[in-house]
């Protein structure tokens, strides 16, 4: 019997179109950055009470990178190049704060112990002297009257008809005053003011005349500091271990700071190191196709942030020496402190600048309105000179952000996180306008390569 053998014919499978693998190799490359993405942002989160010294670094590696660029054109090489950078500017910086330390701190000290007589100075001239301008413009209601009779002061110096006793000097009596307030029917009411003294007459009765003051005895050095050195020495014995815990928490944190400094410089100097292996592999996270696109977004933001970032530190550079120029020279009271007030908070645009600009004008108008009105017109020459030249070649017109956005940016930032919020608004508003200019400059070059 013959056998029938059967062939199976293998039916060749369709071809796999190449836009379907593309589309599956995209879609696996989207879902694996994206994951890694999360992940990293949780260790970001998760870490982030010790991420200070990575910021920090990214900060001054970003504002130190032109300098050691311009230092290794030089032909100097770029590790050196950094360590010249960090020898001049930290130089640079503690001799400042050498120079500049003990006199802001002899100007800081005068100013708490000047502050309640230029407070009391503002109420008693400054004040009222406003008010009587605002009367005679008619913008001020007429002032209710505040008491009945004499001044409290008046009373101290004895102005009112009827005062009687001594004088108020050292070691005499003390004064007292007299005053009658009229009653209904023709009565009036004394009020006595000052210390009484009342003992018994030998003629029966009462002799009423001023309290004599009280002579304190003579201070006794020795003693007092006796008393001093045995409260100490019981204070130490009964807070021993609280004094040793404050001094423990002391000099961590300083260990603490130095560290987290020397980590920083650590740090940045990687990052300036090797910013081009940084850059590129964040480059070549994107399509082959797409790089030169985001190559072209990474240079649009570093532009603007060069601008806002290391252009707002060179303005608040010059702002601060010409507010001392100008606050010397007509020899306002804590100009040093002023001047470094100034500097600092010129971080901050616009409501910086303002800020600033009050204490000055305030302590100039408690020595004369001529010096007032002087320190008004160099700040406002300042902030001329800042808009119309510094803005303009320092940080250049691509960077520049409309000043509605900067301060919009400014109070979003500061009500939500408040002083750091301020601080990083303007930066934060620049890699938005970056990242809407590159995506409509995208998308119009699409519309036209379609056209």
């Amino acid at each position: 019997m013959l056998s029938r053998k059967t062939h199976a014919v293998m039916q060749p499978s369709p071809p796999v179109s190449h836009a379907t693998t593309e589309t599956s190799s995209r879609r696996k490359r989207t879902f694996f950055l994206v994951g890694s993405f999360a992940v990293a942002a949780a260790i970001v989160i998760a870490a982030r009470s010790v991420l200070l010294p990575f910021v920090l670094a990214f900060v001054l590696a970003y504002v130190f990178t032109p300098l050691v660029t311009w230092v290794e054109l030089r032909r100097v090489p770029r590790g050196v190049a950094i360590v010249l950078v960090y020898v001049v500017v930290i130089g640079a910086t503690g001799a400042f704060l050498r120079t500049a330390t003990p006199r802001v701190a002899h100007e800081v000290a005068g100013f708490r112990r000047e502050l309640p007589a230029l407070v009391q100075a503002a109420r008693s001239h400054w004040v009222p002297r406003l008010q009587e301008r605002l009367k005679a413009l008619g913008l001020s209601a007429e002032p209710a009257p505040t008491t009945d009779g004499p001044a409290p002061d008046q009373l101290a110096t004895g102005g009112t008809a009827g005062s009687s006793g001594s004088s108020g000097s050292s070691g005499s009596p003390s004064r007292v005053a007299f005053v009658a307030h009229p009653e209904p029917g023709g009565a009036y009411a004394i009020e006595v003011t000052g210390r009484l003294a009342i003992s018994p007459s030998k003629r029966g009765g009462f002799v009423i005349e001023p309290a004599q003051p009280v002579v304190e005895p003579p201070l006794n050095l020795d003693k007092l500091f006796a008393d001093v050195a045995g409260k100490g020495v019981h204070y130490a014995q009964d807070n021993a271990l609280a004094i040793v815990k404050a001094g423990r928490d002391i000099v961590a944190s300083v260990s603490r700071g130095i560290f987290i400094f020397g980590i920083t410089l650590m740090l940045a100097a990687y990052i300036m190191l090797t910013r081009e292996r940084i850059v590129g592999f964040f480059l070549s996270l994107a399509r082959p196709s797409n790089q030169a696109s985001l190559r072209s977004l990474v240079d649009r933001i570093d532009e603007g942030l060069s601008g806002v970032v290391r252009g707002q530190l060179l303005i608040c550079l010059v702002n601060g020496v010409l507010s001392a120029i100008g606050f010397a020279m007509v020899n306002l009271k804590y100009w040093p402190v002023l001047a470094l007030v100034a500097t600092v908070f010129s971080l901050i645009p616009i409501f910086g600048s303002i800020a600033s600009a009050i204490p000055a004008v305030a302590l100039g108008l408690t020595q004369s309105f001529g010096t007032a009105a002087f320190v008004l017109a160099w700040i406002l020459g300042i902030h001329q000179l800042e808009a119309n030249f510094l803005n303009p070649k320092i940080m250049g017109t691509s960077a520049k952000i409309h000043p509605v956005l900067v301060v919009f940016s400014l109070l979003v930032g500061e009500h939500f996180f408040r002083t750091a919020g301020a601080l990083l608004a303007v930066p934060a508003m620049s890699i938005a306008q970056s990242l809407f200019l590159h995506g409509l400059h995208t998308y119009r070059d699409t519309e036209s390569s379609s056209e």
